[in-house]
């Protein structure tokens, strides 16, 4: 009987421990499947979070401008220039030693972190990884539980298999807080050490770690001795787990902690505001400036603006020749100045450009051929209808070289050229190359625009300067680098020999007091009431263009662009570092020769009016061909073009001929000649006698 029951009571064991077990399954599997059903009801981690970061303006070598902060108001810069390996390290060496190895979650640390909260009842070190904490920032916690810390366990995971160690690190970088509205350790350096974080000391370092853990108890505005205590224990643990030795802890803790913010880099404003108006989803911007010179050229306005008056501004446009990029770009000399309208961007004001179109108008001139720079051209009184141009000091130099006559910006040389070349051609050349000209209301193109009557930017102006650096081409100006751009055309300003004349004449303008002569070719200007003063220059690498007056348009007595405007001009070339590049060699076909070498036709220049006959003389004029007619050239079965006849009346003996400015000869005295086509496309026949007097027509070869 004894054996019977102990079989029985075995056997009754056995069913409730199979229940049991059975039941701790059945609760396992309920609780697994309520625990699955949790992490699925957490739906996928907000990355889309962490890619929300301030918007930042670079320059061409990725130096930051500019950085803009959230809608919210918080600085959160992406970190795109790196970060000072030490800080890495420290940073590593003291929150997640384990980072590169582990999955999101590092039970070794939890385990430590257990221990020493269980016997010393307060916590020692915290058990979180960075992806922990990451987690948490993409999904901050109302409160701390087991059930929070659960979530960021799960989220970590879920963050390692969606991204590699570099990127999660980077996240965390731009996110971390460290107090106030700064996230991000770029941006922390930006605000506390006034630098990137590329570099940085042993002591930056170690502020920069401990900031994060308790962000807003350890401000440096409010708390610094508690920022500094954290910073220290940071050091101390360091020199116990032997990553920092006795003696450079002991220097890092004598480095006083900052006690105030230091304002974000506001390099170029108007500049960023523009690019960041035209890429407003584009959260990085690279431009084509150049951090260090529009610092240099930025202080020069500040310290120019400040000799010249409180109400006076300045504004500076460098460009490189070669491709048309904007280098610095100075709208004011301060963007916060009210008095100085400061956000008032200058470089694209309209504005009257007083004589710096003067150059446009002898370029056309040398192109046309009537003209030579060693022509000889009369500064005397002379009346265009109603109009009489005087010059700036109200005195005449009487015969001069055209040279000369350019250098000493001469009014009445300039008129008497325009009233040749046409108005309204110079205004339809300008446009043509890229430069916007304002008329006054219902006025058409005349002759006061070569004297400033017409409006005009520095953004303009100086892409025409850079223009007669490129030997007759201009090139649409940017600030955006962009490799969707594509190609700019460029477009036709002047032929390359006249451009390349304009550019020797004007290297020869004596220069300022600060300046060096024969290394810049540049022009000045001053319009009508000292409103505006201009100078504008070119080397061979690079065109600046300077603007000094008041926004307001109202006169500044004695504002004159030789005194106001060119020494700005020539220390903006010093500051940018480099000694002046030398302006292109001569293209092919320029005529260079002294006055009394020249053709006859080209050794005296004479106003239209000069050229009145009496007697029975005809009027100098080309037969044939007719102007605007399109003439088959094209020899047979060849790639070469029969000679072009030309046929000419009237005029006076000798008569010489010029294709596309360019003297090919003589006319014989039956006033024809024989004329090889250039090649396809337009070309120009000007037709000049001994007195200076001038016929040109435009054919079509095909």
């Amino acid at each position: 009987m004894s054996g019977e029951g102990t079989i029985a009571a075995g056997t009754g064991r056995r069913r409730r421990l199979r229940a049991a077990v059975l039941t701790a399954l059945v609760a396992v599997g309920i609780g697994l499947a309520g625990f699955a059903a949790w992490v699925v009801s957490l739906g996928p981690v907000p990355l889309a979070e962490a890619h929300k970061v301030s918007t930042i303006v670079l320059d061409r070598n990725g130096k930051l401008l500019r950085a803009y902060a959230m809608a919210d108001g918080r600085w959160r810069l992406p970190v795109t220039g790196g970060v000072d390996p030490t800080y890495v390290n420290l940073l590593l060496a003291y929150e997640d030693q384990r980072f590169h190895t582990h999955v999101g979650v590092d039970p070794l640390a939890l385990g430590r972190a257990a221990l020493q909260l269980a016997t010393r009842g307060h916590i020692v070190s915290g058990g979180s990884t960075i992806t922990m904490q990451l987690a948490r920032l993409l999904e901050p916690r109302r409160e701390r539980s087991v059930l929070a810390k659960l979530k960021q366990m799960v989220r970590a995971i879920d963050i390692e298999r969606q991204l590699d160690k570099d990127e999660i690190l980077d996240l965390y970088l731009t996110m971390a807080p460290f107090g106030g509205n700064l996230e991000g350790v770029r941006a922390a350096a930006l605000a506390y050490f006034g630098k990137e974080p590329r570099r940085l000391s042993l002591a930056e370092a170690a502020l920069l770690v401990a900031l994060p853990q308790s962000p807003e108890t350890r401000r440096l505005d409010r708390y610094p001795e508690a920022a500094r205590a954290a910073r220290d224990r940071v050091l101390d643990r360091m020199v116990r787990e032997g990553r920092v030795s006795q003696e450079d802890a002991a220097t890092a803790r004598a480095e006083n902690v900052p006690r105030l913010r230091k304002p974000m880099p506001l390099l170029a404003p108007h500049a960023t505001d523009q690019v960041v108006g035209a890429l407003p989803d584009t959260r990085v911007i690279r431009t084509t400036l150049d951090a260090t010179l529009q610092k240099n050229l930025e202080a020069l306005a500040r310290d120019r603006a400040a000799a010249q008056g409180a109400d006076v501004s300045i504004g500076i446009l460098v460009v490189d020749n070669d491709s048309g990029d904007v280098l610095a770009h100075v709208g004011s000399p301060d963007y916060f100045d009210v008095r100085r309208a400061g956000q008032v961007d200058m470089t694209r004001a309209v504005r009257s450009p007083g004589s710096t179109l003067k150059p446009f108008i002898y370029g056309l001139a040398f192109e046309d051929g009537f003209v030579h720079p060693d022509s000889l051209i009369d500064d005397r009184p002379i009346r265009f209808g109603n109009y009489a141009p005087e010059n700036f000091d109200m005195t005449f130099q009487g015969t001069v070289p055209v040279r000369r006559a350019l250098q000493l910006s001469l009014n009445v040389p300039a008129i008497a050229l325009l009233d040749r070349v046409g108005a309204s051609r110079l205004s339809a050349r300008l446009k043509q190359a890229g430069a916007a000209l304002v008329l006054p209301k219902d006025e058409v193109p005349g002759l006061a625009m070569g004297l400033g009557g017409v409006g005009v930017t520095l953004n303009d102006l100086v892409r025409l300067y850079a223009g007669l650096a490129r030997l007759g081409q201009t090139v649409a100006l940017r600030e955006i680098v962009d490799d969707a751009d594509g190609v700019r055309e460029p477009q036709r300003l002047m032929d390359q020999a006249a451009a390349w004349q304009v550019g020797n004449v004007l290297i020869g303008t004596p220069p300022p007091e600060n300046g060096v002569h024969g290394r810049i070719a540049f022009k000045t200007g001053t319009s009508y009431g000292y409103r505006d003063a201009w100078s504008v220059g070119f080397d061979g690498r690079m065109t600046i263009g300077v603007w000094v007056g008041r926004p307001d348009g109202a006169p500044v007595p004695g504002l004159i662009g030789r005194s106001a405007a060119a020494p700005i001009l020539f220390d903006a070339f010093a500051r940018t570092g480099k000694l002046p590049a030398a302006l292109p060699k001569p293209p092919r076909g320029v005529l260079i020769a002294s006055n009394t070498r020249l053709p006859l036709p080209l050794r005296r220049f004479r106003p239209a009016g000069d050229l009145i006959r009496t007697g029975s003389e005809q009027a100098l004029h080309i037969q044939f061909p007719l102007n605007g007619s399109r003439i088959d050239a094209a020899a047979d079965g060849a790639k070469s073009f029969v000679p072009l006849p030309v046929r000419v009346a009237g005029g006076v003996l000798p008569l010489t001929m010029l294709v596309n400015g360019i003297s090919v000869g003589d006319i014989d005295g039956r006033r024809q000649t024989l004329v090889e086509p250039p090649g396809p496309g337009f070309v120009r026949l000007t037709v000049m006698d001994a007195t200076g007097a001038a016929d040109t027509v435009v054919v079509r070869i095909q």
